[in-house]
């Protein structure tokens, strides 16, 4: 199961970012493997809009069937349940701790996007 985690570096230690859409990095991790990949997300950070709806995509693409975030957008949200991604919401600390919450069921799911469009 790949899962992913918005973060604002490129290594596990790195702090866990708040947005879903211009999030700096994505982490992904297959937590059985205990292996990192970092992706950039440097082509939606400063886009003026759709920078959600092309982080989700992105993530299909990737084969994630998680992502750990802090706030996700309505037009992000429908791309991710629509490709069956589970979205948690966490509030802060690295990508490895959030990993741990997620794994201990200490994340709450997301049934609704949290946050209106073009939020920064």
């Amino acid at each position: 199961m790949k899962i992913a985690v918005t973060s604002t570096g490129n290594q596990s230690a790195s702090a866990m970012d708040t947005r879903f859409g211009r999030t700096r990095w994505f982490m992904v991790t297959d937590p059985e493997a205990e292996a990192w990949e970092a992706h950039a997300n440097e082509q939606n950070m400063n886009a003026a809009q759709g920078a959600g709806i092309q982080a989700a995509q992105r993530l299909v693409n990737l084969g994630v069937e998680a992502v750990i975030t802090g706030h996700v957008g309505p037009k992000a949200f429908r791309i991710l349940k629509a490709a069956g991604i589970g979205i948690f919401f966490c509030e802060g600390g690295t990508v490895e701790e959030s990993l741990r919450l997620y794994k201990e069921d200490r994340l709450s799911q997301a049934d609704q996007a949290d946050v209106e469009g073009h939020w920064a």
